[in-house]
């Protein structure tokens, strides 16, 4: 199965789950991009390493490649590898120079490892086809939404965010997920697209 190389575009705190980020990756030759909702001290770990700040003391994902390397182990990449009922699963390829070795990891820790030794980060087609929101040049008419919201999605307005997601329908997702997309609210957009793949 041939693999897809993906580089990290941004992250952005969550706005309607306390605590929470918007990882989003995006593929090197494509415009496919794919946002996973992270934990704050996975995103802590990231943005760190991104910035290439030095903390004092070493942090977990700085300490496992301390320990690694102390054993001659290194990591050769990250592969985002699956998705199940919503959830993303990786795996860190490590070697010792003559043993490869998988290693089952939430995709934030080993993202958060993989950018300290460096290596890249991949994926499949079939976790990109499922969990995948393509970018296009154009957005499709500027449809008036905000003041088109039925009486249905005004009742739903005092539930949670996923919660008000069921009861719309397929048409006015899409709608959503093209304005979450276009004002850059990857984790709104993820929410959206995980309704929408639980409806396909």
């Amino acid at each position: 199965m041939d693999k897809i190389e993906l580089e990290i575009l941004g992250l952005s705190s969550s706005q309607s789950q306390s605590g929470s980020f918007a990882l989003v990756l995006g593929e090197t030759i494509g415009n496919r991009r794919l946002p996973i909702i992270i934990g704050m001290f996975e995103a802590q770990a990231i943005a760190i390493e991104i910035e290439k700040i030095a903390p004092n003391r070493p942090m977990t994902h700085d300490l496992f490649k301390s320990f690694a390397q102390s054993f001659n182990y290194t990591v050769e990449e990250i592969v985002i590898s699956d998705l199940k009922e919503g959830v993303f699963f990786a795996k860190i390829v490590c070697s010792d120079g003559g043993r490869s070795v998988e290693i089952d990891a939430r995709p934030s820790d080993a993202i958060a490892i993989g950018l300290r030794f460096g290596v890249p980060i991949f994926t499949f087609e079939s976790v990109l086809s499922e969990a995948g929101i393509v970018l296009t040049d154009e957005e499709e008419g500027e449809k008036e939404s905000t003041s088109t919201a039925s009486e249905e999605e005004k009742v739903a307005a005092n539930k949670p965010f996923k919660e008000q997601l069921k009861d719309l329908n397929f048409d006015r997702l899409q709608t959503l997920l093209d304005e979450a997309l276009k004002n850059e609210d990857y984790e709104k957009a993820a929410h959206i697209r995980d309704e929408m793949n639980r409806r396909n």
